[in-house]
């Protein structure tokens, strides 16, 4: 996958590019990084409307190209490194969203799939309480 990246880009537009191609997975941007193996602040979540250039410390325009072998980690600091963005990538689990912080030296594509996985055992076992419940 491709994505474009330029100043005037909205946030929203880049998380549903990405979610295309990783439905379990999503993007969100930040104000300033986290440190290698911890969690974001939700405090400095930047909100989907911004643009781009409203959220990072490099202004250069160009494309980056995302591949479901890169590891989270990598897909971070291209961001970082290379377009001034802070990325955090969170693993759908449920109804919730988690950070992938521990598991960052994963694949997008084994995060992805860990999150269908545990989406749909949950799912599961969700529908299995509600008809004990009901019987």
């Amino acid at each position: 996958m491709k994505i474009q990246i330029n100043d005037k880009r909205k946030i929203f537009a880049i998380q549903e590019e990405f979610g295309k191609t990783f439905p379990y997975l999503k993007i969100e941007f930040f104000a300033k990084p986290h440190r290698v193996g911890g969690a974001s602040s939700k405090k400095i979540m930047k909100h989907p409307s911004k643009t781009l250039g409203e959220c990072r410390t490099i202004h250069s325009d160009g494309i980056i190209t995302i591949t479901s072998g890169m590891t989270v980690a990598d897909l971070e600091q291209n961001f970082r490194d290379i377009y001034g963005l802070s990325v955090q990538v969170f693993r759908k689990s449920g109804q919730a969203w988690l950070e992938t912080t521990v598991t960052d030296g994963w694949t997008l594509e084994k995060q992805n799939q860990q999150g269908e996985m545990l989406s749909d055992f949950l799912s599961q076992k969700k529908s299995i309480e509600e008809n004990e419940a009901a019987e």
